[in-house]
């Protein structure tokens, strides 16, 4: 397969294991996929623009089968940076543009 042109982004990856600023406050970002390991019968992570006192965008709950997402379309739009506050999980890897 041939590239270049066809092409409309690249892709950054990023993992923490504890509630963490995963993309600078000064960056606009677009979350297309989340993975976490299921710790605990509770896990969950909160996603929020603008740091850990910013707005809240997306809260994602899960057992301990953990969490496997990609998130259709352009995914979610962050305009200042992607804030996760981790709670359950051993950890947490998203895919953004």
């Amino acid at each position: 397969m041939s590239g270049g042109g066809s092409f409309t982004s690249d892709q950054s990856v990023a993992h923490a294991t504890s509630t963490a600023q995963m993309v600078p406050t000064g960056q606009r970002a677009r979350l297309t996929s989340i993975q976490a390991k299921g710790n605990s019968a509770s896990g969950s992570i909160i996603f929020k623009t603008g740091g850990a006192s910013g707005t809240t965008i997306a809260t994602f709950l899960f057992g301990q089968e953990g969490l496997d997402m990609y998130l259709p379309g352009s995914g979610i739009l962050f305009n200042e940076g992607i804030h996760a506050t981790i709670g359950g999980t051993g950890g947490v890897t998203i895919t953004f543009t």
